[in-house]
């Protein structure tokens, strides 16, 4: 903080720099301020309070670290026969960017928990309203029938087949056991076989859809974005007849896809999930809900009974509204190419957060109260009577329940209602899950962050660097939506929650305006070695001991705390770049977005991100080589600012050389330093450029528009 406060204060004190060039004319206007250079410093100021507010920020998370540990074992001892119902949402999109095969091992797993099966439902949201979701999930359903003894008999993880089967082998120690593990194997393959057959042929065989009446639905002509309500409950837990191989009860199994018309506003992810709320009230009504997203799989059997610990609680359980697990993939290399494991977040930033009770809602993995989470205020004294569940409609027939959901699942149910208000998930927002958790928070409702040592959920990381960075602007640019809507939360949260907790969640609110001094440091430091500028100070001054220090500081600092959260330092050095190229690109083009919408030239809209890739660019993914290979606008500005700071430091060194200033190489020393680095990080881009030529490189398209635009840039402070 004192070398960030010198920094500032050498800024202020220089506020009308002195030139310190090494053009021709130097001698004449050297001690002459230049109104250019003038605005540059100013520039270079506002960076650099952006960057030490900001950084500031940070420091709160940091300040209340917490770390739980559930005592599950206790819990089952004294209410293993009182354990309240856990509804599962898992939701899904598109058929093609989320293949229905992986959403079925999504269900599969969550279906195998280690828990009493009559308490336990899942419903699947299919907002593509796909007959090819459907059918994978009526195959699920009987497959479920030999998969979770399978699971229970041998104690198997994870319970997601697909996962299972490609990290495990069957055992030539115990015959039994790798008989059975072959013929589950064959099981699943054929299944797997025949939904990927139905899909290749685009549709459903006329013999399976007299399987079940369910396909009657898609008898008409039914469009992803125009389509009326379906509501199937493909197996019933009411029915003790519904049972598997071995007689034991299943779980309750529901397929829904809420009606969607052109005209009508669907809410995206959060309308799903409101809508599912809904259903499953009227169905199971269980106090306790799960999120997940359709690639997320359960990855320990037992998570229910450990999350439940923190909700049945007898001292602080009542206060707890949700319970979030952090999100885990099972393809991340070695050294996190995209820097997707987010391990500094995951391991200390949220943790932090929980220190303060207010760890966010990250949409997937997370345990929620029903009531909190449908938008009951916290009261304090309040006692949740979780073992007593309302049984309604046991009386209906399944074929009149589901009719009797279709309304609930409507274009029209929510008009003039308090949905995506105060009941359920907020609307508005491309992030509704961090805005509903901090109004949830605000509520008086406090969240814990539960980091197992064995991961709870597994999901699949973004294998390209195009969808890697669509993600990114999603996000950033749902969050500052928030940081400027009345959920800010030094507005909203005002005296409803802690301090800290205002500024832990401003730390990610706050991703797309820190792009603005990102960018000023990419590329006016660049411009201004080219014409001889210096916008630090020399290395003999005594104020270069501030910016040295902050730099050194700042980066060993990350360095450590990356690989104390299981990062490599190759790792850490990845993620610098991806850092740089998040904030030049995806978060800068969100940060314009919201402006267009806050002026009303534009939109929310809610970009999906691809689960299905291709066996070349799995193959370049492994050997951790970054997928360009799109003619994206954000490759465009990628390869540009590389470029522009390639031909720069080039440039710069070339001319003092020529020039033999030795005098203007101490005073430049810093942005050459600065300079050097971004062209360090940037070698990737420079090789997907010039050397690579696969089908992952910068396309030729790219590259000349980058190299024309780096040229014309290079060229201005020369003339």
């Amino acid at each position: 903080m004192v070398g960030i406060c010198l920094i500032w204060f050498y800024r202020l004190k220089n506020i009308i720099p002195r030139t310190t060039g090494y053009h021709d004319d130097h001698d004449h206007d050297d001690h002459q301020p230049a109104e250019g250079r003038r605005w540059a410093w100013i520039g270079m100021f506002m960076a650099e309070v952006g960057f030490g507010l900001y950084w500031v920020i940070t420091q709160s998370v940091r300040w209340s670290f917490i770390r739980f540990y559930p005592l599950k074992d206790g819990l089952s001892n004294r209410y293993e026969n009182m354990l309240p119902g856990m509804d599962i949402f898992v939701c899904t999109a598109d058929p093609i960017m989320e293949p229905p095969t992986l959403v079925i091992n999504t269900v599969l797993s969550a279906m195998s928990y280690n828990y009493p099966p009559e308490k336990l439902s899942v419903y699947v949201s299919d907002d593509g309203g796909s007959e090819f979701t459907f059918y994978a999930l009526l195959e699920a359903s009987l497959f479920s029938k030999h998969w979770i003894p399978f699971c229970k008999r041998f104690n198997i993880e994870p319970r997601a087949p697909e996962a299972y089967f490609s990290q495990h082998y069957s055992s030539v120690q115990d015959n039994k056991f790798a008989q059975e593990w072959l013929a589950f194997k064959k099981l699943y393959e054929d299944m797997k076989n025949r939904i990927e057959t139905v899909i290749k042929l685009g549709k459903v065989p006329q013999e399976t859809r007299k399987r079940h009446k369910g396909f009657s639905e898609w008898n008409l002509n039914i469009k992803k974005n125009d389509h009326q309500s379906i509501v199937q409950i493909l197996i019933d837990g009411r029915d003790t007849t519904a049972v598997d191989n071995e007689g034991s009860r299943l779980p309750t199994l529901v397929y829904m896809a809420r009606e969607k018309r052109p005209n009508w506003p669907h809410n995206f992810k959060a309308g799903a999930i409101n809508a599912l709320i809904r259903v499953s009230s009227e169905i199971t009504n269980a106090p306790f809900i799960l999120n997940l997203d359709c690639d997320m799989h359960s990855n320990n059997a037992d998570t229910i009974r450990e999350i439940l610990c923190f909700f049945m609680d007898e001292k602080k359980g009542d206060e707890v509204a949700f319970v979030q697990s952090p999100q885990s993939f099972k393809n991340v290399t070695k050294n996190d190419i995209y820097g997707s494991a987010f391990y500094v977040t995951q391991e200390l930033e949220f943790a932090g957060m929980g220190g303060y009770g207010a760890t966010p809602y990250c949409g997937t993995g997370c345990f929620h109260r029903r009531e909190s989470l449908s938008g009951k205020k916290y009261s304090k004294g309040h006692r949740v009577q979780w073992n007593i569940e309302a049984k309604k409609n046991e009386g209906k027939s399944v074929n009149d329940l589901e009719e009797s959901l279709k309304v609930l699942t409507s274009c029209s149910y929510e008009k003039d209602t308090q949905w995506g208000k105060e009941m359920g998930l907020v609307y508005g927002f491309s992030v509704e899950d961090a805005v509903t958790g901090l109004v949830i928070q605000c509520r008086g409702w406090k969240s814990v962050y539960y980091n197992p040592e064995r991961k709870a959920f597994v999901g699949v990381a973004p294998t390209t660097l195009e969808v890697c960075l669509v993600q990114n602007k999603r996000w950033s640019e749902g969050l500052y939506q928030i940081f400027l809507s009345k959920y800010c939360p030094f507005i909203y949260g005002h005296g409803r929650i802690k301090l800290g907790a205002q500024m832990g969640y401003s730390i990610y609110l706050l991703w797309a305006p820190i792009s603005l001094p990102v960018l000023f440091y990419v590329i006016v430091p660049s411009l201004c070695l080219l014409k001889g500028v210096a916008l630090f100070p020399q290395v003999s001054s005594p104020w270069f001991l501030p910016f040295a220090y902050v730099f050194v500081a700042k980066n060993v600092i990350s360095a450590f705390e990356a690989m104390n959260c299981g990062s490599t330092l190759k790792g850490w050095w990845n993620l610098q770049r991806m850092w740089l190229i998040q904030r030049t690109t995806s978060y800068f083009i969100s940060l314009l977005d919201v402006i267009k919408g806050k002026l009303g030239l534009s939109e929310t809209t809610f970009a999906l991100t691809n689960k299905a890739f291709t066996e070349d660019v799995s193959k370049r993914f492994e050997q951790e080589i970054i997928e360009f290979g799109s003619s994206s606008i954000m490759f465009t500005m990628i390869a540009t600012l590389a470029l522009l700071n390639l031909f720069a430091l080039v440039g710069g060194i070339i001319k003092i050389l020529m020039d033999f200033d030795f005098k203007a190489l101490e005073q430049l020393i810093l942005q050459i330093v600065l300079c050097g680095i971004i062209v360090l990080l940037n070698l990737p881009v420079y090789q997907a450029l010039f050397v690579r030529r696969d089908k992952g490189c910068i396309p030729s398209s790219v590259m000349l528009k980058s190299v024309v635009l780096a040229s014309l840039l290079f060229l201005m402070p020369i003339y």
